[in-house]
């Protein structure tokens, strides 16, 4: 029966030698893909439902083969795709890939291990430490943040999810002081250019949404948070009996990698007893350079801190780094010790178990190609790879600069430039020449960008950040404003 499966060719469950078959060709696929990938439009231009009609109503019964599946990925899926990795992508903010991130996230998924707790495989526990102790000697972290002090490091899904678990543990911190009756006079500071996951923190926290205050920022401080808003709030909310307790302060905003003032806010925070918590999700990778470190002064005030080594730092998605000053307070909040998990080492405090840092129990073996992208790109190519992008922002922004039709918006810091197209003297409707612009460009396939509001203005952002991106995409990505620019006030 075995022999005449073998010959049938039926994909067993998991078999070496088919594996390594497979494995060949699909890998082939992807290198193809990735030698191809500027011949796709960036933005899919598919309309909604596209595939329902491209696809069978069921699964199928009998098994189909490898090329057929490829065959329909090539024809149906890959037109349904935004390429994020394209070399003309130059929306959001990057969510890198590479070879290393590629390598380590293959042998994750060959591992395939559930490492919620120590026990079920301490490589995957230990290793995870270590690389975060790595990292936060590299970006100069308190050493507070570091797994020999009260705190330490822990892989998360996404941002979302590190400022969901450190809200969770300073609100339970807080609520142990004031008892629980006070849920719904907890208040959280954020500015208004804020990422919307700390709202989303604080609905699934349970907290009082008028009390989730968004203090207004605007072109005066390059919509950094201003301390003496932060602290007037504060002051307002004590007076009327509120309890603040939850500060997030940004270092790179997504509208504009505006930086809040780290050391003015945590020294407020610090003595009104309100936790802090830094979001560098995107820029915290830059802050790896020495000469974009001086952008975390004032992280020794927090007690949290949070970057995305997805997004800039070649490591695929999803790897989001959280470090913790008192680990203690994550761990009594989130922490669950049913009869079935308990066991020696847990029980005789000797290890971390990971399942207590985070929301769900499973969890999948990150450290693996956060290692190895560390170790083959080695700090001195991640910071390179930074400067790239940070230096082709520079020539995207001389560019804007020289051409009088259009102007920069906000400084730029990093690799995001925020710019507008002008309008002719004879019409005022900046925000709709803007927004006819974006869809324009972005119509052509060729290039896609993404927009933001700044006090009430339609910007446009150009984010470099992918890892193919070379100079001859950012000439290209101007070349097509340009041309759409001319073509629109030509019309009006």
């Amino acid at each position: 029966m075995e022999g005449e499966q073998q010959s049938s060719g039926i994909l067993r469950s998991m078999d070496a030698e088919q594996l390594r078959e497979h494995a060949h060709k699909m890998v082939d696929f992807i290198a193809d893909y990735y030698k191809t990938i500027e011949s796709f439009p960036v933005l899919s231009q598919v309309q909604p439902g596209y595939l329902e009609k491209l696809l069978p109503d069921s699964a199928p019964d009998y098994p189909e083969t490898l090329e057929h599946v490829l065959n329909d990925v090539q024809e149906k899926i890959l037109p349904g795709v935004t390429h994020w990795q394209s070399p003309n992508y130059f929306a959001y903010f990057p969510s890198n890939s590479s070879i290393a991130g590629f390598l380590g996230e293959m042998l994750s998924a060959g591992f395939n291990i559930v490492g919620f707790s120590w026990i079920t495989s301490p490589a995957a526990t230990e290793l995870e430490t270590i690389v975060l102790d790595w990292l936060a000697k590299a970006l100069k972290l308190p050493h507070d943040f570091h797994s020999t002090g009260q705190g330490g490091g822990v892989i998360q899904g996404t941002a979302s999810e590190a400022v969901l678990v450190v809200l969770l543990a300073a609100r339970d911190k807080i609520l142990r002081t004031v008892g629980k009756d006070a849920l719904p006079k907890l208040v959280t500071y954020a500015s208004d250019q804020t990422h919307s996951s700390l709202l989303k923190a604080c609905q699934i926290g349970g907290l009082n949404p008028e009390l989730c205050r968004s203090l207004k920022t605007d072109a005066s401080t390059n919509y950094a948070l201003s301390p003496e808003v932060f602290s007037e709030a504060v002051s307002r909310d004590i007076a009327s009996g509120l309890i603040p307790f939850f500060l997030c302060a940004t270092v790179g905003t997504t509208s504009s990698t505006a930086i809040d003032p780290l050391p003015e806010l945590g020294k407020i925070a610090k003595v009104k007893n309100i936790w802090f918590h830094v979001d560098a999700a995107y820029a915290g990778s830059a802050c790896l350079c020495p000469e974009y470190q001086h952008h975390l002064n004032g992280v020794e005030e927090a007690d949290s801190f949070n970057m995305n080594a997805h997004k800039w730092l070649l490591t695929n998605f999803d790897c989001s780094l959280l470090w913790v000053k008192d680990r203690s307070a994550l761990i009594q909040s989130l922490s669950t010790n049913p009869e079935y998990l308990k066991n020696k080492a847990s029980q005789g405090n000797m290890v971390i178990d990971y399942k207590d840092w985070q929301i769900p129990l499973g969890r999948r073996f990150r450290s693996l190609k956060l290692w190895m992208v560390m170790r083959l790109y080695g700090l001195e190519g991640l910071r390179n790879h930074t400067r790239n992008h940070i230096n082709l922002a520079a020539y995207f922004e001389d560019l804007v600069g020289q051409d009088p039709r259009f102007k920069v918006v906000t400084p730029r810091t990093f690799s995001l430039v925020c710019f507008q197209l002008l309008p002719p003297a004879n019409t005022e409707d900046t925000n709709k020449l803007n927004r006819d612009l974006l869809d324009s460009v972005n119509s052509t396939g060729s290039v896609f960008i993404t927009h933001t509001v700044l006090s009430g203005q339609f910007i446009l952002r150009f984010a470099v950040g992918a890892p193919l991106t070379e100079q001859r995409h950012v000439d290209t990505a101007w070349r097509i404003l340009q041309e759409k620019a001319t073509a629109l006030l030509g019309s009006l």
